[in-house]
């Protein structure tokens, strides 16, 4: 069984759509009403779902794991889902005026492949991707008790250096990096979804529904970080840990680029 067709199993339980995630990813879409758009390594569709219901627009949702399609066919006959692979997608050039990628880039076995792909099947519009990078990774309290877990996943994840180049290479222009916070009430259980409430991590779901403890995280290393988790919490010792990887680094990040349109009828990026 694929990784994320095993991952995909019960996938839903705990990841669902932020809507301040979703919020600004619509803001930078820019949505025609009238015009395409594609969710590239859509997942089981949550993002894909709720930003189609905000517009008027058609969206396309492409993943490689019939797993999580097959979810997200359940979610929405309006929305058109396929399975395949981004760096070979089944679409015609130019069809879409804007592509969304929300934490898969690093799933991606050809991260300058996916992206010249991406640019031939928009006919202009945003790309905008939710990824974390490195440094940020880097800068995760969970560094502390789950530490081969991280290092892993970290080494997995492009750098915004790297993905910015690559997007370069692609033909994209116009980059812009858009630091993100986890919020105490973010709705999405991803990686790092425990910042503010470490007892989250020990609901096997929440890890389950996490790539990093779901195709990294050794048994034995997680049962033991989170014994130390445990009595850091009771001792109160957890909030000296979260405070001693304080940055400013951001914990994820929006990054968008553009196709750009003919000349003189390029824009700049809306402001925030």
């Amino acid at each position: 069984m694929a990784v994320y067709d095993e991952i995909g199993i019960g996938y839903d339980a705990t990841r669902r759509a932020d809507p301040y995630i979703t919020s600004r990813i619509i803001h930078y879409l820019d949505i025609d009403d009238e015009a395409l758009y594609l969710d590239a390594g859509c997942g089981t569709g949550n993002y894909t779902v709720a930003i189609a219901s905000q517009s008027k627009a058609v969206f396309f949702g492409i993943d490689e794991s019939e797993q999580m399609i097959g979810t997200a066919r359940k979610k929405s006959n309006a929305i058109h889902w396929a399975v395949g692979d981004v760096c070979s997608l089944p679409f015609e050039d130019n069809t879409f005026s804007g592509a969304l990628c929300i934490l898969a880039i690093h799933h991606f076995k050809d991260l300058n492949g996916a992206f010249s792909e991406v640019f031939r099947v928009l006919s202009r519009g945003w790309l905008v991707i939710f990824t974390s990078d490195k440094r940020q990774m880097e800068g995760y309290w969970l560094n502390e008790y789950f530490p081969e877990m991280m290092r892993n996943s970290t080494a997995k994840m492009p750098g915004i250096t790297e993905v910015t180049l690559a997007l370069q290479a692609a033909g994209f222009a116009g980059i812009v990096t858009e630091p993100y916070d986890v919020k105490p009430d973010l709705q999405d259980r991803f990686l790092y979804c425990g910042k503010h409430r470490p007892s989250m991590y020990f609901d096997p779901m929440i890890r389950r529904g996490s790539s990093g403890f779901a195709r990294f995280a050794d048994a034995d290393e997680v049962a033991k970080g989170l014994e130390r988790m445990s009595r850091d919490i009771a001792s109160g010792r957890i909030d000296e840990v979260i405070e001693s990887y304080g940055n400013d680094n951001g914990d994820y990040a929006f990054v968008v680029a553009e196709k750009a349109r003919i000349p003189g009828e390029d824009r700049a990026i809306r402001d925030s």
